[in-house]
């Protein structure tokens, strides 16, 4: 019997061009990682043909293992003291007017990285004093001197994902917290940082669990949303409940403008960096 296609379930083109070819070597030049990579981005091609691309700092191996998440699991290596440079040189080279840098999670250092992430934002800020620059942030478990440390380096958008609804955490996330989340994004903006989070939808979340996460992101001051469709990366991932239609995530993100968000991208194919550059 053959295997009936979701209508739904959006198609990736294979990544291709000049432009694209010419960010890879780039990053390969400098030793870098990416979460387009190591995330299995399905918008890699668009981004890197643009000749923009979201680095990954503090090496590609996660201290948790999120169950929608494909980047690897296990002991990271010590951190490269020379990345931050790398980085900054690399965005200089591509000669980006917006950056963005995201990281594993390093759970096995005393700061969680939190002094590498200075340093990358400082290096990125001396080398190219009018590339704006947009982090997403682990969690720091919470722990408000470590994201004074990155408020204090002056990134213009800290981003944070509750990636997905809260009934879902528990199940979705391996050691994030809804609620801890939700504290991380309330302490930023309380501290003047322009905020920004996003969900997956798909996971078998219902319309109800949307809307409450919509709220409990307004209640802490961020206006910035993203809303994209969970695409299993690998067979050892959770498996996709349900293909949203074009429809639905306009209608997601109608809703989400009506509620008060100042800027929303809602599609199938939307992550969380996904036309970081308009979010300024």
């Amino acid at each position: 019997m053959k295997k009936q296609i979701d209508p739904n379930k959006p198609k990736v083109k294979i990544p291709s061009g000049k432009q694209y070819l010419q960010t890879k070597h780039v990053v390969e030049q400098h030793r870098l990682h990416t979460i387009c990579q190591s995330g299995n981005c399905p918008n890699i091609r668009e981004c890197w043909e643009r000749g923009t691309a979201t680095f990954m700092i503090l090496g590609n191996i996660c201290t948790r293992g999120c169950k929608f998440c494909s980047v690897h699991t296990g002991k990271p290596l010590h951190p490269d003291p020379d990345e931050p440079n790398r980085v900054a040189e690399s965005i200089k080279i591509m000669n980006l007017k917006h950056c963005v840098i995201t990281s594993v999670d390093r759970d096995d250092l005393p700061d969680y990285g939190a002094q590498h992430w200075y340093n990358t934002i400082i290096a990125i800020k001396i080398k190219n004093p009018y590339t704006t620059i947009e982090v997403l942030i682990p969690d720091f478990m919470g722990k408000v001197e470590l994201l004074d440390v990155i408020i204090e380096a002056k990134p213009d958008i800290v981003s944070h994902n509750l990636e997905t609804v809260e009934r879902l955490t528990p199940f979705v996330r391996s050691v994030a917290r809804y609620d801890r989340s939700l504290n991380v994004l309330q302490y930023l903006a309380n501290q003047g940082m322009k905020t920004k989070s996003g969900i997956m939808v798909g996971l078998g979340e219902h319309m109800e669990d949307i809307i409450k996460t919509m709220d409990d992101l307004l209640t802490v001051n961020c206006k910035i949303l993203t809303i994209g469709q969970y695409l299993q990366p690998t067979l050892n991932n959770i498996a996709v409940q349900k293909f949203y239609s074009v429809e639905e995530f306009e209608k997601l993100r109608e809703i989400a403008l009506m509620k008060g968000f100042e800027y929303v991208e809602s599609g199938s194919l939307v992550r969380s960096s996904y036309h970081a550059e308009k979010h300024i």
